[in-house]
């Protein structure tokens, strides 16, 4: 009998039904300090985390150790004792669902040559602006495994690779940063260097802004900052029910500009989060949140769906395998009308500092722009000094001009770049 085969016997024996996650990864990776490799590493981990259900009440525990699995579990049962009840109708049932990984490349082996190469080919793109110089970076490789399990006889297994770097630069007192992350070996770590010397190198001398109303292009890396910030979590369920969202009230209504959609696509092969079932063995789907403008969806786990009536859409995640699930999205694709968004002048705003502050309910926000420069004519034309915006996320949503062809990934996301108008910077 193996380890998840024993714990859901015994848990069977002590509770109304019981679930187990269990993951384990190798990765292999260095870091940059000037252009001399400082630190290589190579880690194995693994972690156990287990749930426990019996009258609506829940327990969970999680250990690092999982031949300390019989001491997990009766903390989890400990906890469980002490909860408060809630709404619960059971853990999934098993279903047939596909094979194929949807997120492992075979090619990619923890090789510590493949790790040098990246570092290596960051820094000959850097090369291409020797005004700038290299303060850091990273590269790294992983495999990882999940499994989980449950008391009905659900029982599933997902194996991911991944590949990352980055790189940061300097020129004077300008600074640039890149980075790209993939399941497969399709990076392109020359074009990370390049970029992160390029904006170092392009923002000395920045002129300062005059203070007034400007067309703006934001980057997929500042779009994602204010879509983290205030419209993601206003499409989590647990928000919507908590009144600690903006958009509760407002299915089938209009919320962004017509021509937007935002969907979560777990199934988009090499997505950022793709899977074929989600953190607590519930299958996934595409969930359309936004279709045209109207809102279509919350997303929900299966704790949230119940106490309010709903239905799970697939849409719990796990940060790591302590702690319990919590609603999320895996691959959330924003599409809207197709425009060279740099062709007329514009400021383009590259990155923003300060969106943790927006307020989430309202929309507000007020950040700095980071690497902020004028463009047009699809070139980099001005480097601007620095520029404060203000502004609200959801009339930016419902204002917009278009956006790019090119798309990045960005944490879980899949973004273009956003042009928008007639918003107010200070210099």
């Amino acid at each position: 009998m193996d380890t998840i085969d024993a714990i859901l016997k015994a848990a069977s024996a002590r509770s109304d039904e019981a679930e187990v996650y269990l993951s384990t990864g190798e990765s292999i990776g260095a870091e940059l300090s000037r252009n001399r490799v400082r630190i290589g590493q190579a880690g194995y981990g693994t972690g156990l985390g287990i749930r426990v259900f019996q009258n609506g009440r829940v327990g969970a525990s999680s250990t690092n150790d999982p031949s300390r699995w019989e001491a997990c579990l009766d903390a989890a049962l400990a906890a469980m004792r002490l909860a408060d009840p809630l709404p619960w109708e059971g853990l999934p049932a098993p279903a047939t669902l596909p094979s194929t990984p949807l997120a492992f490349d075979p090619s990619l082996s923890l090789e510590p040559g493949t790790v040098a190469d990246l570092l290596a080919s960051m820094q000959s793109g850097a090369a291409s602006h020797p005004e700038a110089v290299v303060t850091a970076g990273s590269a790294g490789l992983a495999h990882s495994h999940v499994e989980v399990a449950n008391t009905h006889g659900l029982r599933y297994t997902e194996t991911e690779t991944h590949a990352s770097c980055s790189i940061e630069a300097i020129a004077g007192t300008s600074t640039g940063y890149e980075f790209v992350s993939s399941h497969s070996l399709d990076l392109d770590p020359a074009w990370v260097g390049e970029q992160a010397s390029f904006f170092a190198a392009f923002g000395v001398g920045g002129e300062p802004l005059t203070p007034a109303d400007y067309d703006l292009v934001l980057s997929p890396l500042a779009l994602a900052s204010l879509l983290e910030a205030v419209f993601i979590p206003a499409l989590v369920g647990r928000n919507v029910h908590a009144g600690r969202s903006r958009l509760a009230d407002r299915l089938g209504e209009t919320v962004t500009d017509p021509r937007l959609s935002l969907y979560d696509d777990p199934h988009r092969p090499m997505g950022p989060g793709a899977a074929w079932f989600d953190a607590e063995g519930v299958p996934t789907r595409r969930l359309d949140l936004v279709r045209d403008g109207v809102l279509e969806a919350f997303a929900y786990d299966l704790r949230t769906a119940y106490r309010y009536g709903a239905t799970s859409t697939g849409s719990a995640v796990r940060g790591g395998y302590g702690g319990a699930p919590s609603i999320g999205f895996h691959t959330l694709v924003l599409e809207g009308p197709i425009a060279d968004v740099m062709a007329e002048p514009a400021v383009y705003v590259r990155s923003i500092v300060g969106a943790h502050t927006a307020n989430p309910i309202s929309g507000d926000f007020s950040v700095e722009v980071s690497n902020p420069c004028i463009v047009d004519g699809g070139a980099f034309v001005t480097p601007v000094r620095t520029a404060m915006w203000g502004g609200n996320v959801f009339d930016l949503l419902s204002r917009i001009e278009g956006v790019s062809t090119e798309t990045r990934v960005v944490g879980e996301m899949v973004l273009p770049a956003l042009r928008v108008a007639g918003q107010h910077l200070v210099g």
